[in-house]
Protein backbone atom coordinates (compact mmCIF):
# COMPACT_ATOMS: atom_id res chain seq x y z
CA UNK A 1 0.00 0.00 0.00
CA UNK A 2 1.51 3.11 -1.13
CA UNK A 3 0.99 6.37 1.19
CA UNK A 4 0.26 9.51 -1.44
CA UNK A 5 1.96 12.81 0.44
CA UNK A 6 -0.99 15.47 1.83
CA UNK A 7 -1.94 17.98 -0.14
CA UNK A 8 -0.83 21.25 0.43
CA UNK A 9 -2.92 23.74 1.17
CA UNK A 10 -3.04 27.41 -0.30
CA UNK A 11 -1.59 29.98 1.26
CA UNK A 12 -4.24 32.74 2.78
CA UNK A 13 -4.72 36.08 1.18
CA UNK A 14 -3.78 39.14 3.58
CA UNK A 15 -4.24 42.18 2.64
CA UNK A 16 -1.40 44.74 2.53
CA UNK A 17 -1.80 47.02 5.39
CA UNK A 18 -2.26 50.67 5.87
CA UNK A 19 -4.02 49.60 2.15
CA UNK A 20 -0.48 49.80 0.26
CA UNK A 21 1.36 52.59 -1.06
CA UNK A 22 -0.67 51.73 -4.61
CA UNK A 23 -3.90 52.72 -2.85
CA UNK A 24 -2.63 55.48 -1.37
CA UNK A 25 -1.33 57.19 -4.69
CA UNK A 26 -4.91 56.47 -6.35
CA UNK A 27 -7.21 59.18 -6.71
CA UNK A 28 -10.43 59.47 -8.11
CA UNK A 29 -10.78 62.19 -10.43
CA UNK A 30 -14.80 63.52 -11.83
CA UNK A 31 -14.93 64.58 -15.38
CA UNK A 32 -17.05 68.05 -16.04
CA UNK A 33 -19.69 65.65 -18.17
CA UNK A 34 -20.39 63.66 -15.08
CA UNK A 35 -20.49 66.86 -12.88
CA UNK A 36 -23.04 68.48 -15.06
CA UNK A 37 -25.15 64.95 -15.11
CA UNK A 38 -25.08 64.99 -11.27
CA UNK A 39 -25.97 68.65 -11.01
CA UNK A 40 -29.15 68.10 -13.36
CA UNK A 41 -30.16 65.17 -11.47
CA UNK A 42 -29.87 67.22 -8.40
CA UNK A 43 -31.99 69.65 -9.38
CA UNK A 44 -34.69 67.34 -10.72
CA UNK A 45 -35.22 66.06 -7.73
CA UNK A 46 -35.28 69.36 -5.87
CA UNK A 47 -37.95 70.26 -8.96
CA UNK A 48 -40.01 66.72 -7.55
CA UNK A 49 -39.67 67.46 -3.93
CA UNK A 50 -41.12 70.99 -5.22
CA UNK A 51 -44.05 69.57 -6.93
CA UNK A 52 -44.92 66.89 -4.50
CA UNK A 53 -45.23 69.77 -1.74
CA UNK A 54 -47.14 71.95 -4.23
CA UNK A 55 -49.20 68.89 -4.38
CA UNK A 56 -49.98 68.52 -1.12
CA UNK A 57 -50.46 72.37 0.15
CA UNK A 58 -53.62 73.38 1.10
CA UNK A 59 -54.11 76.46 -1.97
CA UNK A 60 -57.19 78.54 -1.82
CA UNK A 61 -59.78 77.88 -4.77
CA UNK A 62 -61.36 80.93 -5.20
CA UNK A 63 -59.45 83.53 -7.48
CA UNK A 64 -59.74 86.36 -5.36
CA UNK A 65 -58.08 84.65 -2.53
CA UNK A 66 -55.68 83.58 -4.61
CA UNK A 67 -54.62 87.18 -5.62
CA UNK A 68 -54.47 88.39 -1.31
CA UNK A 69 -51.89 85.40 -0.60
CA UNK A 70 -49.41 86.59 -3.43
CA UNK A 71 -49.66 89.93 -2.17
CA UNK A 72 -49.54 88.64 1.04
CA UNK A 73 -46.37 86.87 0.07
CA UNK A 74 -44.68 89.55 -1.87
CA UNK A 75 -45.28 88.47 -5.47
CA UNK A 76 -46.83 89.43 -8.36
CA UNK A 77 -50.72 88.92 -8.15
CA UNK A 78 -50.96 88.30 -12.23
CA UNK A 79 -48.96 88.02 -14.88
CA UNK A 80 -49.71 88.97 -18.35
CA UNK A 81 -51.82 86.53 -20.06
CA UNK A 82 -52.43 84.25 -17.02
CA UNK A 83 -55.60 82.54 -15.93
CA UNK A 84 -56.98 81.42 -13.06
CA UNK A 85 -55.64 78.01 -12.82
CA UNK A 86 -51.98 79.36 -13.86
CA UNK A 87 -52.29 81.53 -11.01
CA UNK A 88 -53.33 78.77 -8.62
CA UNK A 89 -50.37 76.75 -9.87
CA UNK A 90 -47.53 79.69 -9.21
CA UNK A 91 -48.80 80.17 -5.74
CA UNK A 92 -48.63 76.79 -5.17
CA UNK A 93 -44.84 76.52 -6.64
CA UNK A 94 -43.84 79.43 -4.53
CA UNK A 95 -45.66 78.18 -1.06
CA UNK A 96 -43.58 74.71 -2.04
CA UNK A 97 -40.54 76.75 -2.48
CA UNK A 98 -41.00 78.70 1.13
CA UNK A 99 -41.54 75.74 2.99
CA UNK A 100 -39.20 73.66 1.19
CA UNK A 101 -36.43 76.78 1.92
CA UNK A 102 -37.30 77.08 6.02
CA UNK A 103 -39.48 80.30 5.68
CA UNK A 104 -42.82 78.45 7.09
CA UNK A 105 -43.26 81.70 9.39
CA UNK A 106 -44.19 83.83 6.08
CA UNK A 107 -46.75 81.26 5.09
CA UNK A 108 -48.46 81.18 8.88
CA UNK A 109 -48.31 84.87 8.93
CA UNK A 110 -50.12 84.99 5.60
CA UNK A 111 -52.66 82.46 6.70
CA UNK A 112 -53.54 83.92 9.52
CA UNK A 113 -53.71 87.75 8.06
CA UNK A 114 -56.39 85.63 6.01
CA UNK A 115 -58.15 84.46 8.38
CA UNK A 116 -58.69 87.96 10.25
CA UNK A 117 -59.92 89.25 6.62
CA UNK A 118 -62.22 86.32 6.64
CA UNK A 119 -63.96 87.13 9.99
CA UNK A 120 -64.19 90.85 8.93
CA UNK A 121 -66.10 90.26 6.06
CA UNK A 122 -68.02 87.33 4.74
CA UNK A 123 -68.03 86.52 0.82
CA UNK A 124 -70.94 85.21 -0.37
CA UNK A 125 -70.92 83.23 -3.91
CA UNK A 126 -73.61 83.19 -6.37
CA UNK A 127 -74.33 79.23 -7.41
CA UNK A 128 -76.70 80.25 -10.08
CA UNK A 129 -77.51 81.98 -12.96
CA UNK A 130 -79.84 84.38 -12.20
CA UNK A 131 -82.55 84.05 -15.12
CA UNK A 132 -84.98 86.77 -16.40
CA UNK A 133 -88.53 87.67 -14.95
CA UNK A 134 -90.68 86.25 -17.62
CA UNK A 135 -88.79 82.75 -16.56
CA UNK A 136 -89.89 83.30 -13.02
CA UNK A 137 -93.17 83.84 -14.34
CA UNK A 138 -93.39 80.86 -16.24
CA UNK A 139 -92.00 78.57 -13.50
CA UNK A 140 -94.85 79.92 -11.09
CA UNK A 141 -97.45 79.29 -13.77
CA UNK A 142 -95.86 75.86 -14.78
CA UNK A 143 -95.75 74.62 -10.98
CA UNK A 144 -99.55 75.83 -10.78
CA UNK A 145 -100.67 73.89 -13.55
CA UNK A 146 -98.50 71.14 -12.96
CA UNK A 147 -100.01 70.90 -8.90
CA UNK A 148 -104.05 70.62 -10.82
CA UNK A 149 -102.99 68.64 -13.28
CA UNK A 150 -101.30 65.79 -10.71
CA UNK A 151 -104.01 66.08 -8.16
CA UNK A 152 -106.78 65.45 -11.40
CA UNK A 153 -104.18 62.39 -12.14
CA UNK A 154 -104.51 60.47 -8.44
CA UNK A 155 -108.39 61.90 -8.28
CA UNK A 156 -109.12 59.27 -11.51
CA UNK A 157 -106.24 56.79 -10.45
CA UNK A 158 -108.01 56.47 -7.23
CA UNK A 159 -111.18 56.25 -8.87
CA UNK A 160 -110.67 53.53 -11.55
CA UNK A 161 -109.08 52.11 -8.12
CA UNK A 162 -112.26 51.74 -5.96
CA UNK A 163 -115.34 52.03 -8.43
CA UNK A 164 -116.37 47.93 -9.00
CA UNK A 165 -117.39 48.53 -12.54
CA UNK A 166 -114.05 49.87 -13.73
CA UNK A 167 -112.31 46.89 -15.00
CA UNK A 168 -108.92 48.47 -15.95
CA UNK A 169 -107.79 44.33 -17.39
CA UNK A 170 -111.01 44.27 -19.51
CA UNK A 171 -109.68 47.90 -20.93
CA UNK A 172 -106.49 47.30 -21.21
CA UNK A 173 -107.29 43.54 -23.30
CA UNK A 174 -110.04 46.28 -25.80
CA UNK A 175 -107.21 48.64 -26.77
CA UNK A 176 -104.83 46.07 -27.00
CA UNK A 177 -107.16 44.08 -29.77
CA UNK A 178 -108.20 47.22 -30.91
CA UNK A 179 -104.77 47.85 -31.83
CA UNK A 180 -103.84 44.34 -33.19
CA UNK A 181 -106.99 44.78 -35.38
CA UNK A 182 -105.19 47.88 -37.47
CA UNK A 183 -105.12 47.66 -41.16
CA UNK A 184 -104.15 49.99 -43.88
CA UNK A 185 -106.44 52.13 -44.41
CA UNK A 186 -105.31 54.88 -46.71
CA UNK A 187 -102.10 55.95 -48.90
CA UNK A 188 -101.40 59.07 -50.67
CA UNK A 189 -98.63 60.95 -51.73
CA UNK A 190 -97.64 63.98 -49.49
CA UNK A 191 -94.92 65.87 -50.86
CA UNK A 192 -92.30 65.43 -53.93
CA UNK A 193 -89.31 65.47 -51.14
CA UNK A 194 -89.55 62.77 -48.34
CA UNK A 195 -91.82 63.47 -45.22
CA UNK A 196 -89.94 64.28 -42.44
CA UNK A 197 -92.89 64.79 -39.31
CA UNK A 198 -96.57 64.27 -39.14
CA UNK A 199 -99.15 65.62 -36.13
CA UNK A 200 -102.51 65.31 -35.90
CA UNK A 201 -105.05 68.17 -34.59
CA UNK A 202 -106.52 68.20 -31.21
CA UNK A 203 -109.98 66.94 -32.46
CA UNK A 204 -107.87 64.53 -35.27
CA UNK A 205 -110.18 66.57 -38.24
CA UNK A 206 -106.91 67.65 -39.56
CA UNK A 207 -102.99 65.91 -40.11
CA UNK A 208 -100.10 68.02 -41.20
CA UNK A 209 -96.85 66.97 -42.78
CA UNK A 210 -93.94 68.77 -43.23
CA UNK A 211 -90.94 67.47 -45.52
CA UNK A 212 -87.13 68.06 -46.84
CA UNK A 213 -88.94 70.67 -49.67
CA UNK A 214 -89.43 73.28 -46.15
CA UNK A 215 -93.16 72.95 -46.91
CA UNK A 216 -95.85 71.95 -44.14
CA UNK A 217 -99.13 70.67 -45.47
CA UNK A 218 -102.27 70.36 -44.03
CA UNK A 219 -104.85 67.75 -44.79
CA UNK A 220 -108.54 67.14 -44.33
CA UNK A 221 -108.87 63.56 -42.37
CA UNK A 222 -110.20 61.16 -42.55
CA UNK A 223 -108.96 60.86 -45.92
CA UNK A 224 -105.75 62.81 -46.79
CA UNK A 225 -106.60 63.98 -50.41
CA UNK A 226 -108.01 67.11 -49.78
CA UNK A 227 -105.56 70.27 -49.13
CA UNK A 228 -106.65 72.95 -46.12
CA UNK A 229 -103.39 75.07 -46.23
CA UNK A 230 -99.95 74.99 -47.21
CA UNK A 231 -97.30 76.70 -45.08
CA UNK A 232 -94.57 78.15 -46.49
CA UNK A 233 -91.72 80.65 -44.98
CA UNK A 234 -88.90 78.46 -43.85
CA UNK A 235 -85.55 78.73 -46.13
CA UNK A 236 -84.08 75.36 -45.42
CA UNK A 237 -85.96 71.69 -44.85
CA UNK A 238 -88.84 71.43 -42.46
CA UNK A 239 -87.37 68.89 -39.59
CA UNK A 240 -90.54 68.39 -37.43
CA UNK A 241 -93.99 69.68 -37.10
CA UNK A 242 -96.59 69.51 -34.45
CA UNK A 243 -100.04 70.65 -33.32
CA UNK A 244 -101.11 72.55 -30.44
CA UNK A 245 -102.66 70.79 -27.53
CA UNK A 246 -105.26 73.45 -26.81
CA UNK A 247 -106.31 75.39 -29.52
CA UNK A 248 -105.78 75.32 -33.31
CA UNK A 249 -102.76 76.42 -33.75
CA UNK A 250 -99.67 74.39 -34.93
CA UNK A 251 -95.48 74.66 -34.38
CA UNK A 252 -93.00 73.86 -37.15
CA UNK A 253 -88.87 73.51 -36.56
CA UNK A 254 -86.61 73.97 -39.76
CA UNK A 255 -82.94 73.59 -40.51
CA UNK A 256 -82.77 77.74 -41.05
CA UNK A 257 -82.50 77.28 -37.04
CA UNK A 258 -86.07 78.82 -36.66
CA UNK A 259 -89.35 77.47 -35.08
CA UNK A 260 -92.66 78.90 -36.51
CA UNK A 261 -96.18 79.36 -35.27
CA UNK A 262 -98.99 78.89 -37.65
CA UNK A 263 -102.89 79.07 -37.28
CA UNK A 264 -104.85 75.98 -39.68
CA UNK A 265 -105.69 78.76 -42.31
CA UNK A 266 -101.96 79.74 -42.98
CA UNK A 267 -100.99 82.67 -41.19
CA UNK A 268 -97.90 83.21 -39.62
CA UNK A 269 -97.80 84.00 -36.30
CA UNK A 270 -94.37 84.24 -34.34
CA UNK A 271 -91.31 83.39 -35.10
CA UNK A 272 -88.87 81.85 -32.76
CA UNK A 273 -84.67 82.88 -33.59
CA UNK A 274 -81.88 82.22 -31.09
CA UNK A 275 -80.69 78.86 -32.09
CA UNK A 276 -77.51 78.72 -33.25
CA UNK A 277 -77.90 75.46 -35.70
CA UNK A 278 -80.38 73.67 -37.19
CA UNK A 279 -83.65 72.23 -35.38
CA UNK A 280 -84.26 68.57 -34.68
CA UNK A 281 -87.66 68.42 -32.78
CA UNK A 282 -90.28 70.81 -31.72
CA UNK A 283 -92.79 70.48 -28.99
CA UNK A 284 -96.00 72.28 -27.13
CA UNK A 285 -96.18 71.95 -23.02
CA UNK A 286 -99.66 70.64 -22.61
CA UNK A 287 -100.68 73.94 -21.10
CA UNK A 288 -100.21 75.40 -24.90
CA UNK A 289 -98.39 78.53 -23.54
CA UNK A 290 -94.87 77.44 -24.54
CA UNK A 291 -93.22 75.84 -26.52
CA UNK A 292 -90.03 73.67 -26.37
CA UNK A 293 -86.77 73.28 -29.45
CA UNK A 294 -84.21 70.81 -29.80
CA UNK A 295 -81.38 71.59 -31.61
CA UNK A 296 -77.67 70.70 -32.92
CA UNK A 297 -76.26 73.97 -31.32
CA UNK A 298 -76.22 71.22 -27.88
CA UNK A 299 -79.08 73.49 -26.17
CA UNK A 300 -82.71 72.95 -25.84
CA UNK A 301 -84.93 76.67 -25.23
CA UNK A 302 -88.17 77.22 -24.11
CA UNK A 303 -90.29 80.03 -25.71
CA UNK A 304 -93.35 81.81 -25.07
CA UNK A 305 -96.00 81.10 -27.29
CA UNK A 306 -97.77 84.14 -27.20
CA UNK A 307 -94.99 86.78 -27.10
CA UNK A 308 -92.39 84.67 -28.69
CA UNK A 309 -89.75 85.35 -26.15
CA UNK A 310 -87.05 82.73 -25.48
CA UNK A 311 -87.45 82.22 -21.62
CA UNK A 312 -84.51 79.92 -21.16
CA UNK A 313 -81.90 78.74 -22.96
CA UNK A 314 -81.18 74.78 -21.00
CA UNK A 315 -77.56 73.05 -21.69
CA UNK A 316 -76.36 69.78 -20.49
CA UNK A 317 -76.09 67.57 -23.75
CA UNK A 318 -72.40 66.87 -24.37
CA UNK A 319 -73.50 66.95 -28.10
CA UNK A 320 -76.92 67.74 -30.45
CA UNK A 321 -79.81 67.42 -28.65
CA UNK A 322 -82.43 65.85 -31.14
CA UNK A 323 -86.15 64.29 -28.83
CA UNK A 324 -88.06 66.40 -26.71
CA UNK A 325 -91.47 66.25 -24.70
CA UNK A 326 -92.94 67.11 -21.73
CA UNK A 327 -94.86 64.67 -19.43
CA UNK A 328 -98.70 65.16 -19.40
CA UNK A 329 -99.03 67.15 -16.18
CA UNK A 330 -96.16 69.54 -17.32
CA UNK A 331 -94.07 69.60 -14.78
CA UNK A 332 -91.19 67.64 -16.05
CA UNK A 333 -89.89 67.57 -19.93
CA UNK A 334 -87.48 65.15 -21.13
CA UNK A 335 -84.67 65.75 -23.63
CA UNK A 336 -82.39 63.17 -25.85
CA UNK A 337 -79.26 64.12 -27.83
CA UNK A 338 -76.40 62.59 -29.78
CA UNK A 339 -74.54 61.93 -26.29
CA UNK A 340 -76.51 58.66 -26.07
CA UNK A 341 -78.50 60.21 -22.72
CA UNK A 342 -81.84 60.94 -22.00
CA UNK A 343 -82.11 63.92 -19.48
CA UNK A 344 -85.28 64.49 -17.33
CA UNK A 345 -85.34 68.16 -16.45
CA UNK A 346 -87.76 69.84 -13.43
CA UNK A 347 -89.63 72.66 -15.41
CA UNK A 348 -90.19 74.26 -11.90
CA UNK A 349 -86.76 74.38 -10.67
CA UNK A 350 -84.53 74.15 -13.50
CA UNK A 351 -82.23 71.21 -12.28
CA UNK A 352 -82.23 68.47 -14.36
CA UNK A 353 -83.51 65.37 -11.79
CA UNK A 354 -82.31 62.47 -13.78
CA UNK A 355 -80.12 61.10 -16.30
CA UNK A 356 -80.49 58.02 -18.08
CA UNK A 357 -77.86 56.35 -19.45
CA UNK A 358 -78.01 52.81 -21.40
CA UNK A 359 -78.55 53.61 -24.95
CA UNK A 360 -74.85 52.90 -26.54
CA UNK A 361 -76.15 55.38 -29.75
CA UNK A 362 -77.25 58.57 -30.53
CA UNK A 363 -80.92 58.76 -28.84
CA UNK A 364 -83.35 60.26 -31.33
CA UNK A 365 -86.86 60.11 -29.38
CA UNK A 366 -88.25 60.63 -26.03
CA UNK A 367 -91.89 60.26 -25.03
CA UNK A 368 -93.70 60.30 -21.34
CA UNK A 369 -96.02 57.18 -20.85
CA UNK A 370 -99.87 59.25 -19.31
CA UNK A 371 -99.32 57.63 -15.94
CA UNK A 372 -96.29 60.45 -15.41
CA UNK A 373 -93.41 58.01 -14.52
CA UNK A 374 -92.53 55.53 -17.21
CA UNK A 375 -90.54 57.29 -19.67
CA UNK A 376 -89.77 55.96 -23.44
CA UNK A 377 -86.52 56.06 -25.94
CA UNK A 378 -85.81 55.14 -28.96
CA UNK A 379 -82.26 55.81 -30.89
CA UNK A 380 -79.53 54.56 -33.43
CA UNK A 381 -79.47 51.25 -31.61
CA UNK A 382 -82.54 49.64 -32.65
CA UNK A 383 -83.73 49.73 -29.13
CA UNK A 384 -86.64 51.47 -27.60
CA UNK A 385 -85.94 51.73 -23.42
CA UNK A 386 -88.64 52.13 -20.75
CA UNK A 387 -87.39 53.94 -17.64
CA UNK A 388 -88.93 54.41 -14.73
CA UNK A 389 -88.50 57.54 -13.09
CA UNK A 390 -89.95 56.40 -9.32
CA UNK A 391 -86.80 53.78 -9.18
CA UNK A 392 -84.46 55.77 -11.77
CA UNK A 393 -83.42 53.29 -13.99
CA UNK A 394 -84.61 51.19 -17.16
CA UNK A 395 -87.47 49.14 -16.74
CA UNK A 396 -87.24 47.18 -20.30
CA UNK A 397 -85.36 47.31 -22.83
CA UNK A 398 -87.08 46.10 -25.99
CA UNK A 399 -84.87 45.12 -29.38
CA UNK A 400 -87.79 47.21 -31.26
CA UNK A 401 -86.22 47.12 -34.83
CA UNK A 402 -83.66 45.63 -37.28
CA UNK A 403 -82.76 49.93 -37.87
CA UNK A 404 -82.82 53.19 -35.89
CA UNK A 405 -85.57 53.70 -34.09
CA UNK A 406 -86.81 57.08 -35.72
CA UNK A 407 -89.79 57.90 -33.07
CA UNK A 408 -91.67 56.43 -30.35
CA UNK A 409 -95.02 57.57 -28.82
CA UNK A 410 -97.24 56.31 -26.19
CA UNK A 411 -100.87 56.06 -26.75
CA UNK A 412 -102.55 59.16 -25.56
CA UNK A 413 -105.36 58.46 -22.93
CA UNK A 414 -103.83 55.56 -20.50
CA UNK A 415 -100.84 54.41 -22.31
CA UNK A 416 -102.05 51.49 -23.26
CA UNK A 417 -99.77 50.75 -26.42
CA UNK A 418 -96.89 51.78 -27.42
CA UNK A 419 -95.46 52.72 -31.22
CA UNK A 420 -92.61 52.95 -33.09
CA UNK A 421 -91.19 54.05 -36.10
CA UNK A 422 -88.47 52.98 -37.84
CA UNK A 423 -85.96 53.31 -40.99
CA UNK A 424 -86.20 49.44 -41.00
CA UNK A 425 -89.69 50.64 -43.03
CA UNK A 426 -91.98 49.11 -40.10
CA UNK A 427 -94.55 50.35 -37.40
CA UNK A 428 -94.25 47.86 -34.45
CA UNK A 429 -97.30 48.90 -31.75
CA UNK A 430 -96.00 47.00 -28.18
CA UNK A 431 -98.19 46.33 -25.29
CA UNK A 432 -98.15 48.93 -22.54
CA UNK A 433 -98.28 46.21 -19.68
CA UNK A 434 -95.81 43.90 -20.89
CA UNK A 435 -94.33 45.39 -23.93
CA UNK A 436 -95.03 42.42 -25.95
CA UNK A 437 -95.14 42.72 -29.91
CA UNK A 438 -98.98 43.17 -30.47
CA UNK A 439 -98.64 44.36 -34.22
CA UNK A 440 -96.25 45.06 -37.16
CA UNK A 441 -97.45 47.31 -39.51
CA UNK A 442 -95.77 47.22 -42.96
CA UNK A 443 -96.55 49.26 -46.04
CA UNK A 444 -93.91 52.08 -46.18
CA UNK A 445 -91.37 51.08 -49.19
CA UNK A 446 -88.71 53.03 -47.52
CA UNK A 447 -87.41 54.73 -44.21
CA UNK A 448 -90.41 55.67 -41.44
CA UNK A 449 -89.44 58.94 -40.06
CA UNK A 450 -92.65 59.76 -37.86
CA UNK A 451 -95.64 58.72 -36.87
CA UNK A 452 -98.52 60.13 -34.57
CA UNK A 453 -101.98 58.60 -32.92
CA UNK A 454 -105.38 60.38 -32.51
CA UNK A 455 -106.76 61.49 -28.98
CA UNK A 456 -108.86 58.53 -29.17
CA UNK A 457 -106.50 56.04 -30.41
CA UNK A 458 -108.59 54.97 -33.66
CA UNK A 459 -106.05 56.28 -36.34
CA UNK A 460 -102.36 56.03 -36.20
CA UNK A 461 -100.47 58.26 -39.35
CA UNK A 462 -97.01 57.35 -40.28
CA UNK A 463 -95.15 59.10 -42.83
CA UNK A 464 -91.85 58.22 -44.83
CA UNK A 465 -88.95 59.15 -47.06
CA UNK A 466 -91.06 57.36 -49.89
CA UNK A 467 -93.38 60.70 -49.60
CA UNK A 468 -96.39 58.67 -48.89
CA UNK A 469 -98.59 59.30 -46.11
CA UNK A 470 -100.24 56.21 -44.24
CA UNK A 471 -103.27 56.27 -42.48
CA UNK A 472 -104.11 52.98 -40.27
CA UNK A 473 -107.07 52.15 -38.33
CA UNK A 474 -109.39 49.40 -37.66
CA UNK A 475 -112.18 48.74 -40.02
CA UNK A 476 -114.13 46.09 -38.15
CA UNK A 477 -114.67 47.98 -35.32
CA UNK A 478 -116.57 50.51 -38.02
CA UNK A 479 -118.15 47.97 -39.88
CA UNK A 480 -120.18 46.42 -36.86
CA UNK A 481 -120.27 49.97 -35.26
CA UNK A 482 -118.58 49.22 -31.90
CA UNK A 483 -117.12 52.04 -29.29
CA UNK A 484 -114.27 54.02 -29.39
CA UNK A 485 -112.48 54.67 -26.49
CA UNK A 486 -113.87 58.24 -24.61
CA UNK A 487 -110.95 60.90 -24.12
CA UNK A 488 -110.37 62.62 -21.01
CA UNK A 489 -110.58 66.32 -21.44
Amino acid sequence: MVRHPPLARPRAFRPPQNGGAKADDERYVISEESRQVRERQERAMQELLRKRRAAAMAVPTNDKSVRGRLRRLGDAITLFGEREMERRARLAQLMARLDIGGELDRLLRAYEEEVEDEEEEEVQYLFFTEGPKELREARIDIAKYSIKRAALRVQRAKRRRDDPDEDVDAETEWALKQAKGMVLDCSSFGDDRPLTGCSFSRDGTILATCSLSGVTNLWEMPQVTNKIAVLKDHKERVTDVVFSPVDDCLATASADRTAKLWKTDGTLLQTFEGHLDRLARVAFHPSGKYLGTTSFDKTWRLWDVNTGAELLLQEGHSRSVYGIAFQQEGALAASSGLDSLARVWDLRTGRSILAFQGHIKPVLSVNFSPNGYHLASGGEDSQCRIWDLRMRKSLYIIPAHANLVSQVKYEPQEGYFLATASYDMKVNIWSGRDFSLVKSLAGHESKVASLDITADSSCIATVSHDRTIKLWTNNSNEEEGGETMDIDL
